[in-house]
């Protein structure tokens, strides 16, 4: 039997990571040829990449604008490969708009130049766009084009079964438990002095509207109580940005990558909303959240976003276990406020550290990529005998 023909598109880190989770998985059940566009996790994992999407990564709607005409690009290389090589199942590893896009326009040209080849491969997203925050128009287009969603938070697939209950979703759980099993941070009282886990984001953009406001955080942090502080950057390529921002923090140095060394050490965070935000609660880390972009991309995604947290462990436990400050509410002194609080209240501390510890299980148990490569055999197993 000939192994079964795999494509793969990841448009971001995250999604690299993700991705080739799920490709070390499928190659332990089953024979698999995947291809397709990712990072270097994909690629180490054993990806034949075409290229490199993740180092285009982009957030925001004006980055999106400037990059249009190179995505564009993108969508149709991509569309040239599935055709070219023929895969048995397209998994769109999350970046859901591009996604979607892409798979739209896969679906129309399968209909009008394709259908009498007999070639129709599943089309897996692996996570949910976030329909259920903003557009949940979107959910129909998913549900007419995708043949199975892999969901990762819990609340997804019921969000999803209510209004789309013929869709195929299954929550597999979220890899980050997997990740961080047998390494979570000991509960614990503040170190004195406290060391301040600072985490400004991975993107060049981010970090530079993010930097300049928690360095002077920091610098009052300092002021009012001794601590020390870690910023953690994605890479060394952005060292001399930060080099030049810390300058006058006093005990503070910056790390590169491995977040979760520091995650076990820290006492506190202060941390951009995202991911990230989920890989505190993990550790029970208490944190304090916060999130800015262009004036533009923000009046749009205001208007847009009917959820009222950003940080997910906040949506997870429907209420604000960590200070979350947005945009003109991003300033150094809320954020450097919300730390000391958080430092200075022991009981608030343990209470936060409690709460974290209480939502995280609710995000499944270990083994969410086996989980989801099982999902995807399946698929496979229904084209053999359909």
């Amino acid at each position: 039997m000939k192994p079964k023909r795999i494509m793969l598109i990841a448009g971001e880190p995250s999604g690299d990571l993700l991705a080739a989770e799920l490709v070390t998985e499928l190659k332990k059940q089953s024979e698999v040829d995947c291809f397709g566009v990712g990072g270097p996790r994909m690629k180490t994992a054993g990806v034949d990449l075409s290229f490199d999407m993740t180092a285009h990564a982009v957030i925001g709607l004006c980055e999106v604008i400037k990059r249009y005409f190179t995505f564009r690009r993108f969508l149709y290389q991509l569309l040239e490969l599935a055709v070219e090589r023929r895969p048995d199942v397209i998994i769109c590893v999350d970046f859901g708009g591009f996604n979607s896009r892409l798979i739209a326009t896969f679906r129309d040209y399968q209909r009008h130049y394709l259908s009498h080849t007999g070639w129709n491969p599943k089309i897996v997203q692996y996570v949910s766009p976030q329909v259920w925050a903003s557009r949940p128009g979107r959910a129909n287009k998913m549900a007419r084009d995708f043949d199975l969603l892999l969901s990762i938070l819990p609340f997804e697939r019921e969000w999803w079964n209510e209004r789309l209950p013929g869709f195929h979703v299954e929550f597999v759980g979220h890899p980050i438990v997997g990740r961080h099993a047998g390494k979570r941070r000991t509960a614990k009282k503040p170190n004195n002095p406290p060391l301040v886990a600072i985490m400004p984001g991975s993107r060049r953009g981010e970090l530079a509207k993010h930097l300049p406001v928690v360095v002077d955080a920091a610098r009052s942090i300092a002021s009012a109580t001794p601590a020390a502080f870690r910023i953690l950057l994605p890479n060394d390529e952005m060292h001399e940005l930060a080099t030049r921002a810390v300058q006058g923090i006093p005990n503070c140095t910056i790390q590169h990558g491995n977040p979760e060394s520091l995650l076990v050490k820290a006492d506190v965070a202060l941390t951009k909303t995202g991911t990230i935000t989920l890989e505190c609660a993990m550790h029970r880390l208490p944190a304090v959240a916060f999130y800015k972009t262009s004036p533009l991309t923000y009046q749009i995604g205001k208007r847009l976003v009917k959820v009222p947290y950003l940080s997910m462990p906040n949506l997870l436990a429907k209420q604000a276990v960590y200070p979350e400050f947005v945009q003109d509410d991003a300033t150094p002194e809320n954020l450097a406020n919300a730390v000391i609080d958080l430092l200075q209240d022991e009981d608030r501390y343990a209470g936060v550290s409690l709460q974290l510890e209480e939502l995280t299980r609710n995000l499944g148990k270990p083994g969410a990529p086996a989980r989801a490569a099982q999902e995807v055999m399946r698929l496979c197993t229904a084209l053999e005998h359909p």
